[in-house]
């Protein structure tokens, strides 16, 4: 990957907030100042039940999780969170081979599986997969059209949609007939 593509890269990730849930304390830290790097914002859980709290807090865009914890593991912890949101990205990152818990966390609709340790290879790929899957999370999406809007115009049609109580769809449609009058 060329410096260009890593710039326009981080470009898009920074309008992203993360939220790491690793309990190994030092793989923890090692995570969330390299995801620092490339998001808004990162909070840090070491364990399940303080990662159900901090997600319910600050909503972020992307979960990254370990499986093996003690406690709520994270396919429970992910269980949990596709409850209150079931199209929340989540990406297990862990050093298991158990077949069985993989396959779990596959049930329970994970987005992505990493396996540890991870390089700079493996972290930009993500990044690019999580781009990429934020984008077509946020597609907006009409019976007579489909457009795709870069994450930043995505926020401000969000915002002025809550704002006035009406749909993205609504916001973009008003915005194209006042471009095309």
């Amino acid at each position: 990957m060329s410096n260009l593509d890593l710039v326009q890269l981080t470009t898009q990730t920074k309008k992203l907030t993360a939220m790491i849930v690793e309990d190994e304390k030092v793989t923890n830290e090692l995570l969330s100042s390299t995801f620092k790097n490339f998001f808004s914002d990162v909070h840090s859980c070491f364990n399940g039940e303080e990662a159900l709290a901090t997600y319910n807090k600050y909503q972020p865009d992307v979960v990254f999780v370990d499986i093996i914890m003690a406690g709520m593991d994270g396919i429970e912890l992910s269980r949990k969170i596709r409850e209150i949101s079931p199209t929340q990205i989540i990406i297990v990152i862990s050093a298991s081979n158990d077949i069985e818990k993989i396959s779990e966390s596959i049930e329970v609709g994970v987005n992505s599986f990493i396996q540890k340790p991870i390089d700079t290879k493996k972290i930009i790929e993500l990044l690019t997969s999580v781009v990429a899957m934020v984008t077509k999370k946020k597609k907006i999406e009409t019976k007579t059209f489909s457009i795709s809007l870069p994450l930043d115009l995505y926020e401000v049609v969000n915002d002025n949609a809550k704002a006035e109580s009406i749909s993205k769809n609504a916001v973009i449609i008003r915005a194209l007939r006042s471009f095309y009058e």
